[in-house]
């Protein structure tokens, strides 16, 4: 493998890292740069070999998180456990079926998602309390299914998708949906971690020194979303969500 394209990789690995720790999305940046500089190789071997630089930046985001925003522990460990399982079945369903109509699907619901969030500006600010604890654990482990198949079927915008679900669904803000949201995140990058590690379809040459870039994006990500606060998160928010609808948007549209 030549250096250079390695060293091209792990700058597009920072700074996925570092976007994914603060929103979500860093898989509309790691991702496509694998494909445009690898072409050579199969699509599931370059997208089995991103996953190992993703679950690494999610363990770094879930640490830095954890270390100063309280989670609800006795929820986010189950809705885990589910998450990891639902993931591991969604990639063994991608062998077996097309993802292709999961594109125009995603595209719909981000650009609600994004009219919604840019109107209401009182979302995500605060932390509510009306959704009871038996409620929340039925939402959370019911968004760790549901988000954990379509990461490992489809994948991009899962991040995104977990915030979101946090803050509408379970009432945490911005902040503290994020840090749980890289919990599960981890949950399902590891489930497709081993599932390509079994199926043998990485590329350890370009996926470890990756991984220990978007490690460090990771980091300096979620050290400045802590820093910054809810009001900061909800405009990088904002822009991932745009970047993404732009994407799938370009992609249909080619």
């Amino acid at each position: 493998m030549d250096y250079s394209v390695v060293l091209l990789l792990c700058g597009f690995s920072f700074l996925a890292g570092f976007v994914d720790a603060i929103i979500g999305g860093g898989g509309l940046i790691q991702t496509p740069a694998m494909l445009f500089t690898l072409p050579q190789y199969p699509i599931p071997t370059l997208i089995g070999s991103t996953k190992i630089p993703s679950l690494c930046g999610s363990l770094m985001g879930a640490f830095q998180y954890g270390r100063r925003v309280a989670v609800a522990g006795r929820f986010i460990a189950p809705m885990m456990a589910i998450a990891f399982g639902a993931s591991w079945l969604g990639s063994w369903t991608l062998t077996r079926v097309p993802n292709s109509f999961m594109k125009p699907f995603a595209l719909v619901i981000l650009i609600a998602v994004f009219i919604y969030t840019l109107t209401k500006k009182e979302f995500g600010q605060v932390t509510r309390q009306s959704v009871p604890a038996h409620q929340q654990r039925i939402r959370m482990w019911a968004m760790g299914a549901c988000i954990g198949f379509y990461d490992g079927f489809f994948g991009p915008g899962t991040g995104s998708f977990l915030v979101l679900g946090f803050i509408a669904l379970i009432g945490f803000d911005f902040l503290k949906a994020s840090a749980h949201a890289k919990l599960v995140n981890a949950a399902t990058n590891l489930a497709s971690v081993l599932f390509f590690v079994k199926e043998g379809t990485i590329l350890y040459a370009v996926a470890i020194p990756m991984a220990v870039a978007n490690l460090c994006g990771a980091f300096f990500g979620a050290r400045l979303a802590i820093l910054k606060g809810n009001q900061f998160i909800r405009i990088f928010f904002l822009l991932v969500i745009t970047a993404t609808i732009i994407r799938f948007g370009w992609d249909l549209v080619g």
